[in-house]
């Protein structure tokens, strides 16, 4: 069953709520991390709040909170539940601005646990492959929030529905310079000559360069490990369109869906236009783990 655990305790769907005056509502202040749990493990918990509890930090939401008790917390909520696969979604924001604009004496940030059924994607989707638009957004490495799960996810969702009405599943992001970013939700990991490269993610920007825009996805740190712990070679790097539609295969990765092939972007077919053998074996990595 669908759980919530809201500021300390686990409550129904029904009671479970936040005040009007939340930061998260009111100015969209808050972080939120997304994870997959199979029974009652959570996959990568700890990589998941390590770069919550580093966002918390660095956007000042924070200095509070610390990811042992909330890892508890997030475990008491996925046993409450006692579901098969689930969607476990954590969000913190600023808070009742009330408490805050009354002296901020006290003043805590909201915290809720969502524990509710996995989605069921079809099991085509993997099989075939799914298509990929180029968004008309750019990401700006001048944005300090552009890196982080934040509430603001507008833009994001517009380029979705974009996509969807194109009959494709994402969008690419680039960047203002016209470099690979990532998906809408996801990170992106091209293949060629079974080399595996990846945009540039916040905390990998080299010394004296533009800070990167990217999210340092977890799933795709797990993939190119993976990948290197096999003897291929892994690129971090600045790529553009050209790099795109010249790759031999493109993987999405996200804690959702794990790993996504993509077999065309836009009106071009990538590689041979289905699901390669970089895919094919990440994906069975990830239902295995």
């Amino acid at each position: 069953m669908t759980t919530v655990w809201l500021n300390g305790s686990i409550e129904t769907v029904d009671e479970a709520r936040v005040s009007a005056f939340d930061a998260g509502f009111q100015h969209g202040v808050g972080l939120f991390e997304t994870m997959t749990a199979r029974g009652a493990r959570v996959l990568h918990l700890h990589q998941h709040l390590d770069r919550l509890e580093n966002s918390l930090r660095t956007l000042r939401l924070s200095e509070q909170l610390r990811s042992g008790p909330l890892a508890e917390a997030i475990q008491s909520a996925v046993d409450a539940a006692s579901l098969e696969v689930s969607r476990v979604r954590v969000t913190i924001t600023g808070g009742d601005l009330n408490l805050l604009h009354g002296g901020g004496e006290g003043h805590e940030p909201t915290i809720m646990i969502v524990v509710q059924p996995a989605t069921a994607y079809p099991d085509e989707l993997f099989d075939q492959g799914i298509r990929a638009t180029v968004a008309d957004a750019r990401a700006n490495p001048l944005d300090p929030f552009a890196s982080h799960k934040t509430l603001s996810y507008w833009s994001r969702l517009s380029e979705l529905q974009a996509a969807a009405a194109k009959n494709a599943s994402e969008a690419l992001w680039f960047t203002v310079s016209n470099h690979l970013a990532g998906g809408c939700v996801s990170n992106v990991i091209l293949v060629k000559d079974d080399e595996l490269s990846s945009p540039i993610v916040r905390g990998e920007e080299p010394e004296g360069g533009l800070p990167s825009p990217v999210l340092p996805g977890v799933v795709r740190e797990e993939v190119l490990g993976r990948a290197a712990g096999e003897g291929r070679a892994v690129h971090r790097r600045m790529m553009d369109i050209d790099a795109v539609l010249a790759a031999d295969e493109i993987l999405l990765t996200n804690s959702s869906w794990g790993v996504m092939p993509v077999v065309g972007v836009e009106r071009e077919t990538i590689g041979a236009g289905e699901p390669g053998p970089v895919a094919r074996a990440m994906r069975d990595w990830w239902l295995a783990e």
